[in-house]
């Protein structure tokens, strides 16, 4: 997949494609609705596919301080939207300036000098332009003006997650941070996953036989609520069975929230300095304090036994 940072890294000679605009954050399977219909469009018609997002987010510019966590950072994105077929995908630089540009400015400038788009297809609730003015029926009566078509999917998808509700991005930030890793899974199509670099903890978990790999995370990244959960720890090019803590380890007095992740059976690995990823399978139970650091010992090696029968279901 082609990948351009700004309307520069478009290629002068770039032909005709179908597009479809927006964050995609977490590219949800409201999301895949969408990216797939354009894929599947632009297949019919033998173009390429575009998808076309913006960073920093939106929000950020126009009431900074308002960043939404994210559900998956750009380069995570990108891997998704190859696996569904996206042949290339546009980055814009989201500026104040950018943020002034009228619904009318934004085509012509975006999809039909850059991209010379044949067909926009985008969700119900789509808008763009200077105070988000712009709707699918503004889009459409541009594209009848500038020579492009215009599909609009109806992105409805719903599971048990959120008691029936209709899958978003925010109702994916809402488990999240609830602890309900499992109903985020039903919405996102996949365990959620956060990602960072390994740096050095209290070195706690290795002094009592359990390293710990603790992670400096992607900044704004949605990370549930504080608990013991199991999980996956994606790193050395293994996917791994791990027990991981969300929190600020309360038995030991700590401030700051970390989350790290424990490989089952693994005091092996030599992950400081790597970037590495894990993923949220099941919630196993809060943060708590213990009487003493057996007791505290005790319901590690518990939680462990129960993550080792989590992850072997899936």
């Amino acid at each position: 997949m082609q990948r351009w940072r700004g309307m520069a890294d478009v290629p002068g000679d770039w032909g005709r494609s179908v597009v479809t605009i927006g964050s995609y954050d977490g590219v949800h399977r409201g999301h895949q609705l969408i990216i797939g219909q354009a894929v599947e469009a632009a297949r019919e018609l033998g173009l390429p596919t575009v998808v076309i997002t913006f960073d920093p987010h939106p929000k950020e510019v126009t009431r900074p301080g308002s960043h939404p966590p994210l559900l998956a950072p750009h380069d995570r994105r990108a891997e998704l939207m190859a696996e569904l077929g996206v042949e290339a995908l546009l980055v814009l630089p989201f500026t104040k300036e950018f943020s002034q540009l009228s619904p009318a400015e934004f085509v012509v400038k975006v999809l039909v000098e850059r991209l010379r788009a044949e067909l926009v297809v985008e969700g119900p609730n789509f808008r763009f332009g200077h105070r988000a003015a712009g709707t699918v029926d503004t889009l459409a009566e541009l594209g009848e003006t500038y020579g492009f078509g215009v599909r609009v999917v109806d992105l409805y998808a719903s599971g048990a997650a959120g008691g029936g509700e209709p899958f978003s991005s925010s109702l994916a930030r809402r488990l999240i941070a609830e602890g309900d890793v499992a109903g985020a899974a039903e919405v996102l199509g996949r365990p959620h996953r956060v990602e960072g670099t390994v740096v050095h903890g209290a070195r706690r978990g290795r002094d009592l036989g359990i390293p710990t790999a603790n992670l400096d995370l992607v900044p704004h990244s949605a990370v549930p609520a504080d608990g013991v959960y199991a999980g996956w720890l994606l790193a050395a090019g293994e996917r791994m069975p791990a027990a991981v803590s969300v929190g600020t380890n309360p038995q030991f007095h700590g401030t700051q929230r970390t989350v790290e992740a424990y490989a089952l059976d693994r005091t092996d690995l030599e992950l400081y300095g790597d970037w590495v990823a894990v993923e949220f399978g099941h919630f196993v139970r809060g943060q708590d304090t213990f009487a003493s650091l057996d007791a505290f010992l005790d319901q590690i090696h518990r939680d462990i036994d129960r993550v080792r029968e989590l992850t072997r279901e899936g």
